[in-house]
């Protein structure tokens, strides 16, 4: 699969987990927020929760499960990330959380509180 296409597929699921998060009555802040070389597929809203959203997809089991593909490495990057996002927008006081949302052959599987930020 070209970088193109793999970019196209992973922003329409990247929407398919925005719609998921919006039939359960979430406010979607941003999608695909930059923070210089890294980035956040959603940043979701409820009340006083905000979560940080990570979008994988994967039409083969050959390289096991999309959620498995969220190493130490990409959990410090996002967490870093979000602590620029709070800063930025001059968020605090509320509850802050990191969920994945995976795509497997076409079923998304959603698992809140999947990593705590770095410190």
């Amino acid at each position: 699969m070209t970088q193109r296409r793999r970019r196209e597929t992973g922003r329409r699921y990247e929407g398919l987990a925005a719609d998921y998060f919006r039939q359960h009555s979430f406010e979607i802040l941003e999608q695909n927020w930059q923070a210089s070389h890294k980035e956040i597929d959603l940043i979701v809203r409820k009340g006083d929760l905000i979560i940080f959203v990570e979008v994988k997809s994967s039409s083969t089991p050959g390289f096991g499960h999309p959620a498995e593909w969220v190493d130490k490495r990409k959990m410090s990057n996002l967490s870093e990330a979000a602590r620029r996002y709070l800063v930025e927008n001059e968020i605090s006081g509320c509850d802050v959380r990191f969920d994945v949302v995976t795509f497997t052959n076409g079923v998304l599987e959603h698992y809140p509180n999947a990593f705590e930020a770095d410190e």
